[in-house]
């Protein structure tokens, strides 16, 4: 298949040709085109497999920059090894072609399996096959445990996943059967990746209320994917907790947010970037809600889509790479920060963590009160609890405390008295001790709104431009799961579900002990997060 790529291009760029000078038959020429895609794929097959453990530690985006070269240079050595010089390219167009012939086959590998699990299964077969034949590395004498968090996976996947005579993961299905045993947990409110893997790695995610949010004491967006953010998130949770994290004893960490004290990393964007002082973590994304908090404060609404922000984790690794300041807000379209609107009155700052949205009033210091947001825009929280896209919205009263708000009904986090339908009931009997937990973190926003979720397919609305999402309460995303061997003790000794990250975390530590990998001392091993 990739001689046809070659073929059209060969037809198309006027740098490129699979022909002698004094031209050559269809039959020829589609046969020099066999002979340069066969021996590109071979190149490929042997050259590729080295250079990707040589570039292990270079991060993501800058090794899949690096692709477009190394490709160029095999296809253009192909080309020579072509008889009698039919085989010519420019070196610049030599990386399009390759580019070409690359994305052809992945296109046409991705049809040819589209909706045929055992296409991956094959593949993986064979993978494992190719291991097995060569020689098995010497093991370590001492006793070691590996972690591997699987983002996006709920429990109530992967149980439909090793369900079934033929079960799309095998091992697993066969391990849950007989040496592992499978327990779901609840996520906290910030159900995202950032927030998890801070706790589960360094035992807290206290004040983390988002994958994103605005602090005002600080004038900064913080980012959890963004290298400084991350540095900054870890040193809090280092600070707070007291010891290093779950891997401070002679541990590795890889492809992660955050190190959890690992003296070996790779890909862990906490140390991605050691820099100075000035660079600062200043931007963040603008979603279809953004418009909704416009237009119920007065404010005018702008309907161009900005830029895609799909690609933030990988510019920002780029960045962190070549030692480049963060993009800071304002760069680029769709960005949000606090502008001026009409000289007096800033614009609302509104952030999107899955279907988790943040609203903060940056020229209001502290959180604003309900009492205040109604003087100012007394048809905002009106403009949002009628939308059907949203479950509830957080907001502090002065009176009464944290207050959840819904369509039909309002509860009051302190004293849990329900006014009228309660909003968090569709989110389980947890919601309300994970929304107070977070509305009293200091950095949590004037307004936090959670996406409705869909009661019979557990479905939630994204507001950010993604095709899934996790972040905030609802659907399968607050149920994680723990697959662990069945020597250790069970995770809760009373068969309770686990409830947030930090619960999990003190977990992996008695395993740790229990498995006999890395000895950590009891009162580390115990430390909990100070005022928790």
């Amino acid at each position: 298949m990739s001689s046809l790529p070659l073929l059209l291009l060969a037809a198309l760029l006027p740098d490129f040709r699979l022909q002698s000078g004094s031209g050559d038959s269809l039959t020829r020429t589609a046969f020099t085109a066999a002979l340069g895609a066969g021996a590109f794929g071979l190149l490929s097959a042997l050259v590729w497999p080295l250079l990707v453990r040589a570039l292990l530690l270079v991060p993501t985006l800058v090794l899949g920059l690096l692709v477009f070269f190394p490709n160029g240079s095999l296809l253009l050595l192909a080309l020579d090894l072509i008889p009698a010089g039919r085989g010519q390219a420019a070196p610049e167009t030599a990386v399009i072609v390759a580019a070409a012939m690359s994305a052809a086959s992945s296109a046409t590998s991705a049809f040819l399996a589209v909706r045929n699990d055992e296409a991956h299964h094959r593949r993986l077969v064979r993978l494992a096959g190719r291991r097995r034949t060569r020689r098995a590395p010497p093991r370590p004498a001492t006793p070691g445990t590996v972690f591997l968090q699987l983002v996006g996976l709920g429990h109530d996947l992967l149980r439909k996943a090793i369900r079934g005579e033929r079960p799309l993961m095998p091992t697993v299905a066969r391990w849950t059967g007989t040496s592992h045993r499978l327990t779901p947990w609840r996520t906290d409110w910030s159900s995202q990746t950032g927030a998890s893997q801070l706790a589960l790695l360094h035992g807290s995610n206290e004040d983390l209320p988002a994958f994103r949010w605005y602090e005002k004491d600080t004038g900064r967006l913080v980012v959890s994917n963004r290298p400084t953010s991350a540095a900054e998130l870890q040193r809090r949770a280092v600070e707070r907790t007291g010891d290093g994290g779950l891997l401070a004893c002679d541990g590795a960490s890889r492809g992660n947010l955050f190190s959890g004290g690992a003296d070996q990393v790779a890909l862990v964007m906490s140390v991605a970037a050691r820099r100075g002082r000035h660079n600062r973590s200043r931007a963040g994304y603008f979603a279809s809600l953004s418009a909704l908090v416009r237009a119920g404060c007065g404010l005018p609404v702008r309907w161009r889509a900005g830029r895609t922000p799909s690609g933030a984790e990988a510019r920002e690794a780029a960045r962190a790479a070549l030692h480049r300041p963060e993009e800071p807000v304002g760069d680029a379209p769709g960005d949000a920060g606090p502008v001026e609107c009409d000289g007096n009155t800033p614009h609302p700052l509104v952030l999107a963590s899955g279907n988790l949205g943040l609203v903060s009033f940056p020229d209001v210091p502290g959180r604003l009160t309900r009492e205040e947001l109604d003087r100012r825009h007394p048809a905002l929280l009106g403009t949002l609890t009628d939308h059907p896209g949203i479950g509830f919205v957080l907001v502090r009263s002065a009176e009464h405390g944290p207050v959840a708000l819904g369509p039909a009904g309002a509860h009051r986090l302190d004293t849990g008295r329900v006014l009228g339908s309660d909003p968090l009931a569709p989110f389980g009997a947890d919601a309300a001790a994970a929304v107070r937990r977070t509305a009293h973190f200091p950095h949590a926003a004037d307004l936090m709104i959670n996406a409705a979720c869909d009661p019979a397919t557990g479905a939630v609305h994204a507001f950010e431009e993604q095709i899934g999402s996790h972040g905030g309460l609802g659907g399968a995303q607050s149920h994680p799961f723990l697959l662990w061997p069945a020597e250790l003790t069970p995770p809760s000794p009373d068969g309770e579900p686990l409830t947030g990250a930090e619960a999990v975390h003190r977990v992996l530590r008695r395993w740790l002990r229990e498995a006999d990998g890395p000895q950590l001392p009891l009162e580390e091993a115990t430390n909990e997060p100070s005022g928790r």
